[in-house]
């Protein structure tokens, strides 16, 4: 598809895809932008559920206006292709940025802060985005985070689909979506809080050789505090992430405004911490941030 034009939109280049899309980097040669032109697979391009989930993201992410939720400009259709544009992010992703190492923690609590004011504004219009996880967390040039890809999104009236276990991604799955029961936004701060818990201990947190005992453990298994995984997590973020991945959605942050208000607070821990160990004078001289990279 590189150098054809779909509608308005030059193809310049593949950026990656799944099985929910192929996404491009594309011009819009009418404003003379760069967009991310997301089309469905060919296999199953004709499949009139898979084209209704990817219409329904463009028209959940296109209700949402957040400095950290990606935009939608524009869906349309070209002979048998149906597509979305959206805001084009030249970045990272937060799984790209974790590559098997845990990353600092203040720094991820800065993050957690705006993804959860991102999901608190898609809730309060109705939306729950059910695949909360690092590779949908894209970084623009000013390394702010963006919360992507509503393609699994529905409204949080809705019944619960008789589909797979596996739809979505097992490592961040919330154990009421596994029963088949209804998800709400707390089912996304469940998969946020795994996707919290893998950036600052650089493990998820729950590994299984199958996907049947991987999503047994959502359900029934404890997870390991981040603390006893890395020792210098402080209690009051453990803590935080201990919450948060309670079984039972009653048992988390009732809001994302809770949440919020014990991430600060973990925060601040951390920042006191630091300044009656860290002797003056030498405060991370000489060290670059990724977040700042």
């Amino acid at each position: 598809m590189i150098g054809q034009s779909i509608s308005r939109y030059r193809i310049v280049e593949k950026l990656g895809g799944g099985g929910m899309g192929v996404v491009y980097k594309a011009e819009d040669t009418e404003l003379g932008r760069f967009v991310a032109l997301k089309f469905l697979p060919d296999d199953v391009s004709r499949d009139p559920q898979a084209l209704e989930r990817f219409r329904r993201e463009a028209r959940a992410a296109s209700a949402l206006n957040h400095p950290n939720i990606c935009t939608i400009y524009d869906i349309g259709k070209s002979g048998e292709q149906s597509y979305i544009a959206m805001e084009f992010l030249d970045g990272q992703t937060l799984k790209h940025r974790i590559a098997g190492r845990p990353l600092e923690t203040e720094l991820i609590l800065s993050l957690a802060i705006e993804i959860a004011d991102a999901l608190d504004a898609a809730h309060s219009e109705g939306i729950v985005h059910r695949d909360i996880k690092p590779a949908n967390i894209l970084f623009d040039n000013d390394n702010e985070p963006k919360l992507i890809d509503f393609g699994l999104a529905r409204n949080v009236e809705a019944e619960p689909e008789s589909t797979t276990v596996t739809e979505g991604t097992p490592y961040y799955v919330a154990p009421e979506k596994i029963k088949r029961e209804r998800e709400t936004f707390l089912s996304d701060m469940y998969s946020l809080g795994c996707t919290l818990y893998h950036a600052l201990t650089g493990h998820v947190p729950f590994e299984a050789p199958t996907v049947e005992e991987l999503v047994v453990a959502h359900v029934q298994t404890p997870p390991t505090p981040p603390k006893d995984v890395l020792p210098e997590i402080t209690h009051p973020t453990s803590d935080v992430l201990m919450r948060v991945l309670a079984k039972n959605p009653s048992d988390r942050f009732l809001s994302y405004d809770d949440l919020t208000i014990h991430i600060y607070n973990a925060r601040s821990q951390l920042l006191i911490q630091r300044t009656t160990q860290t002797p003056p004078g030498k405060g991370g001289k000489g060290k670059t941030s990724w977040w700042r990279r």
